[in-house]
């Protein structure tokens, strides 16, 4: 009798300055690849009132994160602006063991983490298409007080040039459409 063989999925990490839509690219991306998993992050920063935990993050103490990270329990995870960020071992393993399409939106140093671990993940990093639309953006969102805006926008240049030492992708996000179609080729090669 022949065994089943089973399929590993493909790992896609998606990055890029806040406010860029990454987001954005990947719920398009998740609504039009078939058996595509969207990574949730766990998180210590406080939720918003529109966030759904379990859905948007899974929004614990830093105490429990700092129990995940002793315990091996996360693929990644680094401090951003204040907050632990990580993402859930379990869960990425699973969807790769079903053949899913994972997508981690994380930062790059979270995507360096990955990449050490999951030598043959898709590197994505998003770009915007110039600093005053990021900003834009940004300040669009209406998420971040003053100072966290200037933050994000000085951390946006070091970011980018940290990308482009170890993503093999860089995709401009001018129009959203163009951005995601770019990266469902990446995912044909």
């Amino acid at each position: 009798m022949e065994g089943k063989e089973v399929r590993q999925g493909k790992l896609v990490v998606i990055s890029g300055p806040s406010g860029v839509g990454k987001s954005t690219i990947c719920k398009e991306l998740v609504s039009r690849l078939d058996n595509a998993y969207l990574s949730i992050s766990v998180t210590t920063r406080a939720k918003s009132e529109e966030e759904v935990d379990g859905k948007d993050y899974y929004f614990i103490s830093e105490e429990e994160f700092q129990k995940r990270i002793k315990d091996g329990r996360l693929l990644e995870y680094a401090n951003v602006f204040g907050n632990w960020y990580g993402t859930p071992k379990d869960k990425i393993d699973e969807a790769l063991g079903e053949g899913r399409t994972v997508l981690l939106e994380i930062d790059v140093q979270g995507g360096r983490q990955v990449k050490e671990v999951y030598d043959e993940a898709k590197m994505v990093f998003i770009l915007p298409p110039d600093n005053t639309e990021l900003a834009n953006r940004i300040n669009y969102r209406g998420r971040d007080s003053g100072d966290v805006v200037v933050k994000r926008l000085g951390g946006a240049e070091a970011e980018i040039s940290a990308a482009k030492e170890c993503y093999e992708y860089m995709i401009v996000n001018n129009e959203l459409e163009r951005a995601v179609e770019e990266i469902i080729d990446v995912l044909k090669e």
